[in-house]
């Protein structure tokens, strides 16, 4: 069983406390403090975390390479990193390695054998022990993947074990069957869904008029992601995309407030101005 503890509120980590015969494996990019007596490493293949390149592979050097490589190929395609951190003890009984998002929000720790298996939208992933498995699976309708702006490709868990996971904002948890047995979500919102849910995009609004309508005014995209069946979906209170335009929006702005770079007299001319308008 794996020791670990959520910290924090708006900015969460956590805190693993690994055995001497437990593993971890990370999406680069997450870790972020760890005893001296973890060690980790870079590793292309997820096999590395087991061990089982025979296995899986069919034995041999050329075996390990070209699993390697589909690995890397199939991440890359997702649009994640090559590589993978992997975390084990190298002296004592036990150390602590943490890791955190690289976004604001919550981590959700999930034993994966309570969904059997999990997809995993890009950047949602974060640490999961080495006996989870990933893999990647393509979403059952090709046209959810182009259009929905998350790609076609999902992260998959299986087997047994500690997934963790993030959120921009805030975990919501909703079972479409407790609603019709059908929800539809901004595209950016969707975090995870278990395998009894079936994942498509649909058009917002019924005709071309409302669907230019709806891009033009209304704020949002084209496309809304529909989740349907009788299972769980985790979904996330906060759009990334939408908060990396409201970011990139503010940060653009002059202030009074701001007195970095010079900007401080563009901030003045700017409230001189409001106050009264032709006059300055």
């Amino acid at each position: 069983m794996l020791n670990y503890k959520i910290v924090g509120n708006a900015m969460q980590q956590v805190v693993v406390e690994l055995g001497a015969d437990q593993t971890m494996y990370s999406e680069a990019g997450k870790f972020l403090w760890k005893t001296d007596n973890i060690k980790f490493e870079t590793s292309f293949n997820v096999g590395d975390k087991k061990g089982h390149f025979e296995e899986k592979s069919g034995g041999g050097f050329m075996g390990k390479f070209m699993d390697t490589a589909v690995t890397v190929g199939k991440r890359k395609l997702a649009g994640e990193s090559a590589a993978f951190q992997v975390f084990n003890v190298t002296h004592g009984e036990s150390g602590l390695v943490t890791f955190s998002q690289t976004i604001p929000g919550e981590i959700k720790a999930i034993n994966i054998e309570d969904f059997g298996v999990l997809y995993v939208q890009k950047d949602g992933f974060l640490a999961a022990e080495n006996t989870v498995d990933f893999d990647i699976a393509l979403t059952k309708k090709i046209g959810a993947g182009f259009f929905g702006g998350e790609g076609f490709i999902l992260e998959k868990f299986s087997d047994v074990g500690t997934l963790f996971i993030g959120a921009c904002g805030n975990f919501i948890e909703i079972n479409p069957a407790d609603y019709g047995g059908k929800i539809q979500i901004d595209t950016g919102a969707l975090v995870a869904f278990d395998k009894n849910i079936d994942y498509d995009i649909e058009w917002v609004g019924g005709s071309v008029g409302q669907v230019a309508k709806n891009l033009l005014f209304g704020g949002e995209g084209l496309f809304l992601a529909t989740l349907s069946g009788n299972g769980k979906v985790l979904i996330q209170s906060m759009n990334i995309t939408s908060l990396a335009r409201t970011l990139f929006r503010n940060a653009t702005k002059s202030s009074p407030e701001d007195r970095s770079s010079g900007k401080m007299l563009g901030g003045l001319g700017s409230l001189l101005g409001e106050l009264g308008g032709d006059k300055f």
